[in-house]
């Protein structure tokens, strides 16, 4: 496909018998020359004829074509859809859904520009093919009943005919995305996904809703349906014997009501099987877990998958996880199961601060901010401080789930991972003074800083798709690390050397090292850094001392073609061997997607290298050759010049070649 003229441009006789296409070049031309003069965008003239022309194939065609002539005339300029990097998929649905018809329309202009980045015909510089492609692929996910029925009935009322426009546009998606296998794709896209294990899980249940919707869907063009879309499907709607048919929570109650022990037992195992197969939990499962704390509390532990480890844990602190499940365990917060049965696993109620500030969470009141917040993102089907104590679990059960949802934000969420990974307690007491106080201070080389005395931060915008814990904690997190910066600026050195280690503990190295002149942005001593990360980090060359706590660290993300994306915060959790014995360096990711693409064929791993749950991983030298900043113990490095010169040389021509081109 090329961008050209189109030749039978679609016409629909609106602005007195102008062409749609006439009236879009003109928008255009209008919106470019006033964002040049004066940064005042009639981006408003633009919508009507794309309205008009997402009416008609051939009108699709016109605006694909036009993606170059928007994106120079800064049709997005100002906006959340200027960052598609931060852009979320659940997100983008709600809004080309149910949005307002302004929001509408130029999500649909973002998807089709979306598209054009994916087919390879319009080059972004902040996000790549793949990424448009997953974005592509997962909101297709969550509209298939769009691509395989008619409109629904609130599809068909939208005013001006917005609701056959959208339709238009995911028929027009499908069409280049492909109609075979769609379905496989689709389910590969969601098993991808759940590798990672994310605390957010709503937009992938959306997307087994909507598989399961297109099963039944007769003649639907989608391909093949294999056992993996069946697993995903019966994780959700139907685990046990006693919810196979999905009969609903009123009929499954009357069942569990008249199950004899060994019935019990079997939809125990199921249920846990279910759960840790796949990382998605039954809404059925809470009322299950409920039921048996009334007749049957031993079986509970079985029901959770629960190994000696974890089962321990539960029989060691019994009133504790009782309540938990008592005050957090409901339909609504269904995962919530898989994060209490993660929690115990890990055994850091063992840890003796854990357990009493978990107590203090289940009787915290939240303050009247903190409490909107919530109930603007969860509702209010529960009281908002279910919902606060049922993220908390998630977040305690696996810390390296957590997704930022708000690209400025990686450093706060980067931080939440680390507290909930080695320092719950740190992290419990931080989470209720936001939540109780809608306050949180910080100690910065001496001196408290109050989150409530600051201005805005990195984030211009408070984040919404995220867990509670991150939603009431991540806005005043964000503003702390944005002072801590600021008072280390003007000090001749990268300001993280000073913030990390304040902002996420006494866990950071105090040894600092980057690769970059801060003030030219050209390298700086590269070749000494690499082997500093060597000496510091690689068991071979560093005493085989492991990684004993995670330590925040900068990348150079580029995509595909090695192009430069932008510094982005990560964690170093470890390095070890895999099962091939290659070193490798295990890390988390807090972008909501950690399988990713750098060029040079380095691409993110997130499993079948050994890697944990969440967990992204590289080979050391690929890794390295995407690394910028680094902290590590400079009283535990072993010799740099060790570092065989082969291996040093690989880094440098790897970046050399890709990020650090020119610098």
């Amino acid at each position: 496909m090329s961008f050209g003229p189109h030749d039978s441009p679609p016409h629909d006789g609106s602005a007195a018998g102008t062409p749609p296409v006439q009236q879009l070049d003109v928008a255009i031309e209008r919106l470019a020359a006033a964002n040049g003069e004066t940064g005042v965008s009639p981006v408003f003239e633009v919508l009507e004829p794309a309205r008009a022309l997402m009416l008609d194939a051939r009108g699709m065609e016109v605006l694909y074509s036009r993606v170059p002539a928007l994106e120079a005339a800064g049709f997005f300029r100002g906006s959340d859809w200027d960052y598609p990097q931060t852009l979320v998929p659940s997100l983008a649905v709600k809004t080309v859904r149910h949005g307002d018809p302004v929001a509408t329309l130029v999500e649909s202009l973002s998807q089709i520009r979306l598209l054009a980045v994916a087919n390879g015909d319009y080059h972004h510089p902040s996000i790549s093919a793949e990424h448009a492609h997953h974005f592509l692929a997962q909101v297709m996910a969550m509209n298939l009943d769009l691509v395989v029925s008619d409109l629904q009935e609130g599809d068909r009322l939208r005013p001006d005919r917005l609701g056959v426009a959208v339709q238009n546009l995911y028929h027009y998606l499908l069409r280049y995305l492909g109609y075979e296998n769609l379905l496989e794709h689709l389910v590969a896209e969601v098993w991808r996904v759940l590798a990672q294990r994310p605390v957010q899980v709503d937009g992938v249940k959306h997307m087994v809703t909507q598989i399961a919707a297109c099963l039944h869907t007769p003649g639907a063009m989608v391909g093949e349906v294999g056992d993996d879309a069946l697993q995903l499907i019966n994780a959700v709607f139907s685990p046990t014997e006693g919810c196979r048919e999905d009969p609903g929570f009123d009929a499954y109650a009357e069942r569990l009501a008249v199950m004899d022990d060994a019935t019990l037992l079997q939809e125990a195992i199921a249920f846990a099987q279910a759960m840790h197969s796949t990382g998605l939990v039954s809404p059925y499962m809470p009322g299950f877990i409920r039921y048996l704390r009334t007749r049957w509390n031993a079986l509970i532990p079985t029901a959770l998958g629960l190994s000696y480890t974890g089962a321990d844990a539960f029989h060691c602190y019994p009133a504790l996880i009782h309540t938990l499940i008592d005050e957090a365990l409901f339909v609504e917060t269904s995962q919530a199961v898989y994060g209490l049965a993660m929690m115990l696993e890990r055994g850091i109620l063992y840890s003796p601060p854990v357990a009493p500030s978990l107590w203090r969470q289940v009787r915290l009141t939240l303050c009247e901010a903190a409490a909107q917040k919530i109930v603007g993102v969860f509702g209010t089907r529960r009281a908002p401080e279910c919902f606060l104590l049922a993220d908390v679990l998630n977040v305690l059960g696996h810390p390296l789930g957590v997704g930022q949802g708000n690209y400025p934000t990686c450093q706060s969420t980067r931080a939440l991972s680390m507290w909930a990974y080695s320092a719950p307690a740190d992290l419990l007491r931080i989470l209720a003074w936001a939540a109780r106080d809608d306050e949180i201070v910080m100690r910065f080389e001496g001196h408290n800083i109050s989150s409530r005395e600051l201005g805005a931060g990195l984030a211009s915008e408070p984040p919404v798709d995220v867990d509670a814990v991150s939603l009431l904690t991540v806005p005043h997190l964000d503003r702390i690390y944005f002072e801590m910066g600021r008072r280390s600026a003007g000090r001749g050195e990268d300001p993280h050397k000073w913030v990390n280690a304040e902002f996420h503990g006494e866990q950071v190295g105090h040894g600092f090292r980057i690769a970059v002149d801060v003030f030219t942005g050209g390298l700086k001593d590269f070749e000494g850094f690499i082997r500093d990360f060597y000496a510091a980090y690689h068991p071979y060359y560093n005493g085989n001392i492991p990684v004993i706590n995670p330590q925040p660290a900068g990348i150079a993300v580029t995509d595909s073609a090695t192009r430069f994306l932008g510094w982005h915060a990560i964690t170093i959790q470890r390095l070890a061997l895999d099962t091939n014995g290659i070193m490798r360096v295990y890390f988390f990711n807090p972008n909501n997607d950690s399988g990713q693409n750098w060029g040079q064929d380095i691409i993110t791993s997130t499993q079948g290298h050994g890697e944990l749950y969440g967990e992204a991983s590289l080979p050391v030298a690929e890794f390295v050759s995407r690394l910028y900043v680094f902290h590590y113990d400079p009283l535990e490095k072993g010799d740099p010049a060790v570092v065989p010169v082969e291996e040093v040389g690989r880094v440098m021509r790897l970046a050399q070649d890709s990020w650090a081109a020119g610098r």
